[in-house]
């Protein structure tokens, strides 16, 4: 369809996002604790990342010492899942200046804790770090099974967005809570993710022009064009659970593009159509804009980005051409590395500091 100007198309999904909100709330901070055991959402819950550990640290020989840790829990909405935990990490400093903050987002199954290494390399950068729990993960989770069950519900009940929306609605909220601390510079504000993450990122960026910088992370793709083109599988895949549901609720022997498209639809609305990258992409121009795949990557297909990308290329001109850039890595999958880890935070520190 038509492409609608960046303004219009925000206020369309900022009204899309109020529709499904419980009761709306002052947002209220709360005192939170360090979490002893973190939920993983995962049989196996993973141990190591070579990523995450490759993010460039300041040689500073106490860290640990340094490191102020917060926990807090912000207040989005009513109920239980508007209860947004936060983890900050920043250096003890007896200066008073504002700094620039970073807001990391985990991918599926994982959760705030996870980030750690990269919330304690940006710290020791000088950034304020945050990191937070999406819906339905880490200590919005009870089970292995909370978000898968929550996008089942969402496909029943069409009364929640579990995938993506939701989310982002907690970061706006963030947006509010960040650009009025003390500490932090209101006009430096990135956000960054991985996979499910870097989804989140790119929305919230798109959603919110208070997020200065964004660079996500396997995570920008085109989901209409997947549909057209036959190559969502491997996107159904990664929670297939909602899929199997609907084929089963819709008659269908197996999943296919009318069973995708109808729970895009059902559990984020738009999500391939009007909200869809090649119109969300170019609509956080001129704000800076890193995005970084795989090459290879069958959750997030390169021909997917053809449109939004030309588009983006339109969108930030040549005054801003500096801006935008797509970081393809050669023969890597869904994978983030520590090459797209080093590219992130080459982008923050190039238009944050």
């Amino acid at each position: 369809g038509a492409v609608s100007d960046p303004e219009t198309i925000r206020s369309q999904f900022l009204q899309l996002l109020r529709t499904r909100r419980n009761a709306q709330l002052p947002l209220t901070v709360e005192p939170a604790k360090p979490v002893v055991k973190p939920l993983f959402q995962d049989v196996t819950p993973p141990t190591f990342s070579e990523a995450m550990e490759s993010c460039p640290k300041a040689n500073i020989g106490n860290l640990k010492e340094l490191l102020k840790e917060e926990n807090l829990y912000l207040h989005t909405e009513a109920g239980d899942q508007g209860k947004l935990p936060v983890l900050i990490l920043s250096t003890k400093g007896n200066n008073q200046e504002k700094r620039p903050a970073v807001v990391f987002l985990h991918s599926t199954h994982k959760c705030k804790e996870w980030l750690r290494p990269l919330l304690e390399a940006y710290a020791s950068r000088g950034y304020v770090a945050i990191g937070v729990d999406s819906r339905y993960h880490g200590e919005r989770a009870s089970s292995l099974t909370t978000y898968r069950d929550a996008l089942v519900s969402s496909w029943k009940n069409g009364d929640t967005m579990p995938f993506i929306f939701d989310t982002v609605w907690d970061l706006i909220k963030l947006a509010d809570y960040l650009t009025g601390r003390d500490d932090i510079d209101p006009t430096k504000i990135g956000i960054t993710g991985e996979s499910l993450g870097g989804m989140h990122a790119w929305f919230a960026a798109f959603a919110d022009t208070r997020y200065a910088v964004a660079a996500p992370i396997i995570g920008v793709q085109g989901f209409r064009w997947a549909i057209d083109n036959d190559k969502w599988q491997a996107r159904v895949d990664s929670i297939k659970a909602v899929f199997e549901e609907a084929r089963t609720d819709l008659g269908k022997n197996e999943i296919d593009k009318e069973v995708v498209e109808k729970v895009w639809d059902r559990i984020a609305p738009g999500l391939a159509s009007q909200f869809d990258a090649p119109n969300t992409v170019p609509a956080i121009a001129p704000r800076p804009l890193l995005i970084v795949n795989g090459a290879e990557d069958p959750r997030c297909p390169l021909e997917g980005l053809e449109i939004p990308k030309t588009r983006a290329y339109k969108a930030y001109g040549e005054a801003h051409s500096d801006k935008f850039k797509l970081v393809a890595e050669p023969g890597i999958g869904h994978q983030m590395t520590p090459l797209m880890v080093k590219e992130a935070s080459d982008w923050f520190d190039q238009f944050l500091k």
